[in-house]
């Protein structure tokens, strides 16, 4: 509409030739979901099942607390002051934690894990205090975390590092709810362990292969597009918090009963008590912090998504990249087996491996989804990007609803799209040696809508990427060639 001029004067009017923009959205902001110390805001209010955003370990605990403190540790203390022809003279310290009194509530460490390896902000969803020591968690108190996560936008991934502490069938039922509301939303993706049911995936005696099984055996739903497992478990170089009080001593000197026998760890630490031995305290403490902690890979595997992101792209696979503060895989396994975890023939249901690498370290080595053999969405990094593609484009085009719906809107429409994707393509995220080879952008009367579309108000745009796919086997091609005179 012409505007209406009423004053003599100079007029100035400034007109809008470039199209709006697609606003890129953050690809990895993981939410992970499980059980704390405490929950509560600045101002003391509850957090219970309010997914709160933080940027940091501290931050994580000034809302959410520290880690369950381990109390079944037990240390032997082995003392010898004579010599004998089988037997230095010194002192031997050893510390055990059975897996079963170990406390199941680790996300403390998984969020150490995440920020070491290149994680930023993220979500927390606490679902109530930490259980007894050695208790699970409920699978009806981890999935309640669900109902409220639906309804935040900017997380893109969900992580549920505790889960592997259910059952088989409990922790499917868990995944197959997280792969649904995936696929609902389309806007996450979900990054799973394996659980190997009787096959503990941080025993170094479990046989993986069963364990792979075992997790295959079952159904996760429909939605396998949109979630990755990775196996098996890793041995990090984190330390075991203990409650001194409750960590039993085992003291001999010479065979006989020592100072510190039937002692805490604590009152091996304070003088006052009349047993107080530092030296030994420190052996002891010592001994806990050489024990290497076994951990679910998913929330180091989430910080390797956010580095590799905000490196390279989204449009990156998040594999070959060696993993920090991990010292091995908790298991030893062959090349066969990982031939069977990346290709599942029967199911698709690919595991990404978890490998160690002389003179590399331990590495993320696979980039498939649980889809894996689905030629579309075998791979993580085809999925995820087109989420955040789809998201970018979604949330730029609702600027769009109720405009006229005509060729004026079309135009702007498809300029905004293509020159979102161009920088896409320019960044290497999809392929072509032209930006017509990479990408199309569809729309119009005739192209996308028939008029009864028009006259019912939709306006449908098509949108073709020809996204970046990894090489995943490189093969190289020897042959003896005769010498030439």
């Amino acid at each position: 509409m012409a505007t209406t001029y009423k004053t003599p004067g100079v007029y100035v009017e400034e007109i809008v030739k470039l199209p709006p923009s697609v606003a890129p959205v953050d690809s990895a902001i993981p939410a992970f979901m499980g059980y704390t110390e405490i929950a509560r805001d600045r101002e003391g209010k509850s957090l219970n099942l309010k997914p709160t955003r933080i940027e940091s370990l501290v931050e994580y605990v000034q809302h959410f607390g520290g880690p369950q403190l381990e109390e079944k540790f037990a240390l032997t203390i082995t003392e010898t002051t004579k010599e004998t022809p089988t037997t230095p003279v010194g002192v031997v310290v050893t510390a055990d934690l059975a897996a079963a009194g170990r406390s199941k509530h680790t996300l403390y460490y998984a969020l150490q894990m995440f920020y070491a390896n290149g994680g930023k902000s993220c979500y927390i969803v606490s679902v109530g205090d930490y259980k007894a020591v050695g208790s699970p968690p409920v699978v009806g108190e981890l999935s309640s975390a669900l109902t409220p996560l639906s309804k935040f936008d900017e997380p893109t991934l969900i992580v549920i590092p505790e889960a592997q502490a259910l059952s088989l069938d409990d922790f499917l039922a868990l995944e197959a709810a997280a792969l649904e509301q995936c696929a609902a939303l389309q806007d996450r993706f979900v990054i799973m362990d394996v659980h190997g049911d009787d096959q503990s995936l941080s025993d170094p005696d479990a046989d993986l292969m069963t364990a792979v099984a075992n997790f295959r055996a079952k159904s996760l739903g429909p939605d396998l597009k949109y979630g990755a497992a990775y196996g098996p478990n890793i041995d990090t170089i984190l330390d075991f918090q203990v409650d001194e009080t409750q960590t039993a001593v085992l003291h001999t000197v010479d065979g006989a009963p020592g100072q510190g026998n039937g002692k805490s760890l604590e009152a091996l630490r304070d003088p006052t008590t009349g047993t107080g031995n530092t030296r030994l305290y420190d052996l002891a403490t010592a001994a806990i912090r050489n024990k290497p902690m076994p951990l679910p890979p998913s929330s180091t595997v989430a910080g390797v998504y956010a580095k590799v992101d905000a490196d390279r792209g989204v449009w990156k696979a998040p594999a070959n990249v060696p993993l920090i503060g991990v010292v091995k895989p908790s298991i030893d396994y062959t090349n066969v087996v990982n031939d069977a975890m990346n290709i599942d023939p029967t199911a698709g249901k690919s595991v990404n491996a978890i490998r160690p690498f002389v003179g590399k370290g331990t590495l993320v080595w696979g980039a498939r989804t649980l889809a894996g053999n689905d030629n579309e969405w075998r791979y993580i990094n085809v999925r995820r990007f087109f989420i955040f593609a789809e998201e970018s484009i979604k949330k730029a085009t609702e600027q769009f609803t109720f405009e006229p719906n005509d060729a004026n809107t079309w135009v702007k429409l498809q300029a905004m799209i293509e020159n979102f994707l161009t920088t896409q393509w320019r960044a290497g995220a999809l392929q072509g040696i032209k930006p017509e080879h990479a990408f199309y952008v569809s729309v119009g009367l005739g192209k996308t809508m028939t008029a009864l579309d028009i006259l019912e108000g939709r306006l449908i745009v098509e949108i073709g990427l020809a996204v970046v796919r990894p090489a995943e086997f490189i093969v190289l091609k020897f042959s003896h060639k005769m010498a030439e005179s």
